[in-house]
């Protein structure tokens, strides 16, 4: 059989080295397979104006599946202010290229598992009457992954077609019509009734295959009533006619907030749009042992791009020594292996990561719940590498 290819985008910062580690665990696994580097990030955008080039595009649509280290976005002045002096005041607009890889794509469904491994000394507690108890965490989020406030469909001083039409909104004659429009900015919250049933059905779909009780619509349709009310709508229907056997629950995203630290282990399948899925994603990896913990799968019809949901964290990236968790990064490896049908070599690093957190001698800084700063491998937390080559050893016994 012929080798898949995998794209592979390390992009900024920290990215380098979790894809780089990443990598390393996949051949000792036994995934056998030849990975094409692209280019995408900060550097690109910089020095061409684009943190997605076309090269990148054209990788991808050829090779259908990418694996995705992070990226640096920064706010339209910031990087307006970075570009070479020669693209400088040229119409260069920065946006964020995984955001440009979502809706370019279409990889509408972004899955984020939030697990508890045993062992974690970063797992969620609580105190019981007379103990302390670690809830189990085993919630998944379905976020929708191209409308929503992350849409792009927004201005500063919109144009007058734009303005007049928010103009026969009667809400925004009485509490916008007096403020200047240079003084306006507008972002849309653009909610389609296909991708928002694509996203649902997704939802359901998991919970079902993985005998998930539940169900629950994470928005706020009491307030934002016709996007929020529209998914919660359409989730009605679909359960009601296909998933019977599987509960829906209904909450807004800022009681979530709450209760997902008072009895996360009730939750289930999660689904929510764009920018309320990635609140409570990040919400729910706090509670397994952060960032260092929280894979994502970003997945389209054609094509799916895996990722960790951390940032580029550019403070790390010039240590001598790399000290970040990488087992995000594996773990979205793992969702990558589990969707092209690898899931024996993912069950067995899955196994691997288990073991060394169970044990606990192995352990990056965030484990050991110190400040993440470049003495930390002299005060006895893993580096990197040392991380990835422990769970290389476990796959070896």
């Amino acid at each position: 059989m012929e080798k898949r290819t995998i794209v592979t985008m390390p992009g900024d910062g920290i990215g380098n080295a979790v894809l780089e580690e990443t990598i390393r665990v996949l051949d000792a696994a036994g995934f056998d397979a030849q990975y094409v580097n692209a280019d995408i990030g900060w550097e690109f955008w910089k020095e061409e104006g684009n943190p997605l080039p076309e090269r990148t595009i054209e990788l991808l649509a050829k090779h259908k599946i990418g694996l995705f280290g992070a990226i640096t976005s920064k706010p339209k002045d910031d990087a307006a202010a970075e570009l070479n002096d020669d693209l400088k005041d040229k119409g260069f607009v920065y946006s964020s290229p995984i955001v440009g890889l979502r809706q370019y794509f279409n990889l509408d469904i972004c899955v984020r598992p939030c697990k508890t491994y045993e062992g974690n000394p970063l797992n969620f507690i609580r105190r019981g009457k007379n103990s302390i108890e670690e809830p189990v965490v085993d919630v998944v989020i379905f976020r929708q992954n191209t409308e929503g406030l992350y849409g792009g469909v927004e201005w500063s001083n919109p144009p007058d077609n734009v303005y007049n039409a928010l103009k026969t909104h009667p809400k925004f004659v009485k509490n916008f019509s007096k403020t200047p429009k240079d003084e306006i900015s507008v972002s849309t919250r653009i909610f389609t009734k296909k991708a928002t049933g694509r996203i649902l059905k997704a939802a359901f779909e998991y919970a079902k295959k993985y005998d998930y009780k539940s169900v629950t619509v994470c928005e706020k349709p009491n307030v934002i009533r016709e996007t929020s009310g529209m998914m919660f709508k359409l989730a009605q229907e679909i359960q009601a006619s296909e998933y019977p056997d599987i509960e829906l629950w209904n909450t807004n995203i800022d009681a979530q907030m709450m209760w997902l630290t008072k009895n996360p282990e009730n939750y289930g399948v999660i689904v929510a749009g764009n920018m309320f899925g990635d609140i409570v994603s990040d919400g729910f990896a706090g509670l397994i042992g952060g960032l260092g913990f929280a894979c994502s799968a970003n997945i389209g019809d054609q094509l799916a791009v895996f990722e960790p949901t951390h940032g580029s964290a550019p403070k790390y990236a010039d240590y001598d020594v790399s000290i970040v968790n990488p087992i995000a990064m594996i773990e979205s490896a793992c969702m990558m292996l589990d969707h092209i049908n690898e899931k024996t070599i993912s069950k067995k690093i899955r196994k691997a990561i288990s073991e060394i957190i169970k044990e606990g001698k192995v352990k990056t800084y965030d484990m050991m719940k110190m400040t993440g700063k470049a003495n930390v491998i002299e005060n006895g937390a893993a580096s990197t590498t040392e991380m990835a080559d422990a769970i290389i050893y476990k796959l070896g016994l």
